[in-house]
């Protein structure tokens, strides 16, 4: 039954990327081969790109069409964001509240289901991944979160379905078997403490999700993720599977909020409090400002880089920085294209000049673009 479903996706989904990525290109004369340099301990020869929730710079973030097209454009990762529904499936959105990612609002047979729920601390008005049926959320369709930004995306809502985990552990297998090379998996556990309290753990359904797949150790290609650090303790109990902490730019994870804590992100990010985070986990995912911060008037400068890269290093982690958007409104000011806030700038500068500082790995919206900057780097080296 798997292998059927595999065989009819992966020709669908294929047709839909090729067809959409005519005209997205980079210049050709950006383009190098890559260059192989050692292999580390997780079999990487290179730094690693990440397709952050797929290519969604292109297609609406979560979907199908998203990790095929990321794939097609060469990401060494694809990273699924999951929440979970009602009878315990993990699936694949930006967060729990599914009206700012599916067309749900537009669904009467659903207007009941409208509600306000305290996420992390904070009230939130809207529907609830967990107050949905697998079955239900099947009914939905994906819709572009920022449209404002990525209008181009928007021609694509109500075109696809809400993924399971499962669903894209199946494209990327058939995918491996027709490119021939393995594609890795990045998971994030969204809320993990939250829906702990609901009884709808997200640890134990990952991991037999991941093992059932014959995803285990620390060479199945796969990293774990997490802004909580309770979450990741657990896991570390269930799996052998690479962890990564995940750090904002201010505030604390709340599971240490929940408790009362003090510990805040900008501590962890210390040499002492990424030593903690080597007790646990094998990787640190920081906001790319820890790396890097932009100067009074947002310029990138690469003379400002900390030593974030060299503690974590010094402690054995493994530094995959977020998230590198080739929109000129996420950009630096001086890797911007024009005034157009939503206009594509030089994007692969900004990740060429975070690689300089060595880091091992990187999430990005524009997956052909990162592709691009991590060849170009290698092959000046």
């Amino acid at each position: 039954m798997l292998r059927v479903a595999r065989s009819k996706m992966l020709p669908a989904v294929t047709s839909f990327v090729c067809l959409t990525t005519v005209g997205m290109s980079v210049d050709e004369a950006e383009r190098q081969e890559p260059t192989s340099y050692g292999q580390d301990g997780y079999g990487q020869d290179r730094p690693i790109v990440i397709a952050h929730r797929g290519a969604s710079g292109y297609v609406p973030e979560h979907t199908l069409a998203a990790f095929a097209m990321a794939i097609l454009q060469g990401a060494d990762f694809i990273e699924p964001d999951l929440v979970i529904t009602k009878d315990g499936h993990l699936i694949a959105r930006h967060d729990n509240v599914l009206d700012l990612t599916t067309n749900v609002s537009g669904k009467p047979e659903f207007a009941g289901r409208k509600t306000i729920k305290t996420v992390d601390g904070a009230a939130v008005t809207g529907w609830f991944s967990e107050d949905f049926t697998l079955e239900e959320i099947k009914t939905l369709r994906a819709i572009e979160r920022i449209p404002g930004v990525r209008p181009a995306n928007a021609r694509f809502d109500g075109q696809f379905e809400i993924p399971t985990l499962q669903e894209i552990i199946d494209l990327a297998q058939a995918y491996e078997k027709f490119l021939g090379h393995r594609i890795g998996l990045y998971p994030e556990t969204k809320h993990p403490t939250y829906f702990d309290r609901l009884g709808l753990s997200l640890e134990e359904p990952l991991v037999k999700v991941l093992r059932r797949n014959g995803y285990e150790g620390r060479n199945a290609r796969v990293f774990i993720q997490s802004f909580e650090i309770n979450n990741l303790r657990k896991l570390k109990s269930m799996t052998q599977i690479p962890l990564v902490q995940l750090l904002w730019i201010e505030g604390k994870p709340f599971d240490v909020d929940a408790e009362g804590g003090t510990l805040t992100y900008e501590q962890m990010a210390t040499p002492a409090g990424l030593a903690q985070i080597a007790s646990y986990a094998q990787g640190v995912g920081p906001e790319k400002r820890f790396i890097i911060p932009l100067d009074s008037v947002g310029n990138l400068d690469p003379s400002r880089a900390t030593q974030f890269v060299q503690h974590a290093h010094a402690v054995g982690l493994q530094v995959h920085p977020y998230t590198f958007c080739s929109e000129n409104v996420f950009l630096p000011t001086n890797f911007r294209s024009s005034s157009d806030p939503n206009a594509l700038g030089n994007g692969i500068g900004e990740i060429k000049t975070f690689l300089s500082t060595g880091i091992d790995g990187f999430f990005t919206d524009h997956t052909e673009r990162g592709i691009v900057a991590r060849d170009a780097f290698l092959k000046n080296q």
